[in-house]
């Protein structure tokens, strides 16, 4: 498991004021998803399926998201040329190697949604709408499990 100072620190933080869509809700609303999705950064890789690095983002979710979002968003994709010398679409393989891209790519995925972040002190909403978005009905997180996984990660 990571170290959830240095991963908000310098992970999570710096990514977000880059992209310029930083708040308390998008930094907790990350960890959250951190925390079920790799069991904080544990996995790099989906065991049993295609999902890869510490946001568990699958290949072909990585791909759509540059192809019918980022290439439209002109601000992204100058963040992305800037920051991460993505003048193409990067490999997906990329999610597991380079912690600040891939939690670019999972900031971007929740900034598609035209819903509003929950509040960041708010585990129940952050919850729901992890679920609702990121996990989905297709996906195995339950909420008891989900929130233990998170509690786990950010007292270190």
């Amino acid at each position: 498991m990571i170290n959830i100072t240095q991963f908000r620190q310098l992970i999570v933080q710096p990514i977000l004021r880059s992209l310029v869509l930083d708040s308390a809700a998008a930094e907790e609303l990350l960890v959250f998803t951190c925390a079920n999705e790799s069991l904080g950064g544990t996995y790099l890789k989906q065991v049993e399926g295609p999902a890869l690095g510490i946001y568990q983002m699958e290949p072909e979710t990585h791909t759509y998201i540059w192809q019918n979002y980022i290439l439209n968003q002109n601000h992204l994709r100058l963040a992305l040329i800037t920051n991460f010398s993505c003048h193409n679409i990067p490999i997906p393989d990329r999610l597991i190697w380079d912690l600040h891209y891939a939690t670019a790519m999972a900031r971007i995925f929740y900034a598609r949604i035209p819903e509003a972040l929950p509040p960041a002190s708010d585990i129940d909403a952050i919850w729901s709408y992890y679920k609702r978005h990121y996990n989905t009905f297709k996906g195995s997180a339950q909420k008891d499990s989900a929130v233990e996984n998170y509690q786990r990660f950010v007292s270190g």
